[in-house]
């Protein structure tokens, strides 16, 4: 079966034109994947997108005192740092609408300063829009020289719309090294 030089070419012509389309469509794909991500860490809480309130903002939210949720605090490190690094409580159990304040210690066991940056995380991922930190030591990296150790506070408020379904709230933090090469 032999086949027409035309139809050849119009065969030709459609496959060049549906592999443009499925270019150009990668391209723009490309281009939505950060909004997206934001979408989806906003959502499920990964990546320290919680709910972030300045400290005005906080003393006229009104307490909920006939119900508590718990609050558990989980700290992870990077092995490459050689920080230790810890909640100072394990939970603490929380009023809806009451600011808290906790804190994480972290020490450098390193012979020379090392950077690092902390990503927050909230589970379950739904409740994540309804922790609010007013203070956090996420908020910009942090510096430890060789064998320092800090304290490192977080203030937060886990919000009153909080479903009712929802009793225990994890923050968990992961440290990073920012990249400082030992000198």
């Amino acid at each position: 079966m032999t086949t027409n030089p035309s139809d050849l070419a119009r065969k030709n012509l459609r496959t060049v034109r549906k592999l443009a389309l499925v270019g150009v469509a990668m391209f723009g794909f490309g281009f939505l994947l950060v909004p997206l991500y934001d979408v989806f860490c906003d959502i499920t809480g990964l990546n320290g997108k919680t709910g972030r309130l300045e400290a005005a903002e906080a003393s006229g939210v009104g307490i909920d005192k006939e119900r508590t949720v718990t609050v558990e605090f989980i700290a992870n490190v990077r092995d490459e740092m050689g920080w230790d690094f810890r909640p100072q409580v394990a939970s603490m159990e929380v009023h809806p609408g009451a600011l808290m304040t906790t804190s994480f210690v972290a020490m450098n066991n390193q012979p020379h300063g090392v950077t690092g940056h902390a990503v927050p995380s909230v589970a379950p991922g739904r409740a994540s829009r309804y922790f609010n930190k007013t203070e956090c030591f996420c908020f910009s990296e942090q510096h430890l020289a060789a064998g320092e150790s800090k304290d490192m506070p977080v203030k937060f408020i886990v919000d009153r719309d909080l479903p009712r379904d929802v009793k225990r709230l994890t923050l968990s933090y992961t440290f990073f090294s920012s990249g400082d090469e030992p000198g």
